[in-house]
């Protein structure tokens, strides 16, 4: 699905290393979350995954083709919601397919934005503004707004750190129910170890100066998971080997 190979990100004329040497591949259906300490290069990493930042060196290759700028193939969700606040929610949703392909096809399109909408239990919030959804809500209908275009791969950068932690484990089981029922492929940045252990597949485990990662790790936890996992012995040692990893720059 994801091939990334021997990537490397440079600013200021080259004296500084964002990344280096970084090789990955994501396969069909996987869930793959990237964790480390800030400035480790995890949002560098995400931005060049989706083509908003060109690689100083190195290849990146979504189903056979390089990744070289924006492509409706890739979805992206961001920290905070961004909605228009004078669009309602259906509006903000169908906004992209808008943007690129005119008022007609966000209009034959409305049908496929509503069932996302029921999906996500805001069925009947799509003609109310951002102003009148809590949080959770919001990021409900960015998650509506990423998948409406079908994207063949999913890129999640810290979209519910915003949330209270109720809030927070309720969206992370929503983004496993959504992934599952949709075989969807996600790549998540997280600064949350357990964040991270309760949703992925793999964790790939960065460290900084330059940012490169130092372990994929293999989550062997059954599925579908819930919450209660968190209390299991071999949650803890999953989370205890990825401290461990991080060191000194461990945090949850």
């Amino acid at each position: 699905m994801y091939q990334i190979e021997r990537l490397s990100k440079t600013y200021a004329r080259n004296s500084l290393v964002a990344l280096t040497d970084v090789n990955l591949t994501i396969h069909s259906g996987e869930f793959v979350s990237v964790i480390g300490s800030s400035g480790c290069g995890k949002s560098t990493l995400l931005k060049i995954m989706a083509g908003l930042l060109p690689p100083t060196t190195g290849r990146v290759v979504l189903e056979g083709q390089p990744v070289v700028g924006p492509r409706r193939d890739i979805g992206m969700m961001f920290q905070q919601a961004t909605l228009l606040p004078w669009k309602t929610t259906i509006e903000n949703i169908l906004m992209p397919i808008e943007i690129r392909d005119g008022r007609t096809a966000a209009r034959q399109a409305r049908d496929k934005a509503m069932d996302l909408l029921e999906l996500v239990g805001l069925g009947e919030f799509a003609n109310v503004y951002p102003g009148e959804l809590s949080g959770g809500m919001a990021q409900r209908a960015s998650i509506c707004r990423m998948l409406v275009s079908d994207p063949a791969m999913l890129l999640l950068d810290e979209p519910f750190s915003a949330l209270d932690e109720l809030t927070r484990d309720f969206m992370n089981m929503e983004l496993q129910r959504i992934c599952t029922e949709r075989g969807a492929t996600a790549f998540l940045v997280t600064h949350s170890i357990a964040e991270a252990v309760i949703l992925s597949d793999r964790i790939l485990v960065m460290k900084a100066r330059p940012g490169h990662i130092v372990e994929d790790v293999r989550i062997d936890l059954p599925r579908p998971r819930t919450l209660e996992l968190i209390n299991t012995p071999r949650f803890g040692e999953i989370v205890a080997h990825i401290r461990d990893l991080l060191g000194r720059e461990a945090f949850v």
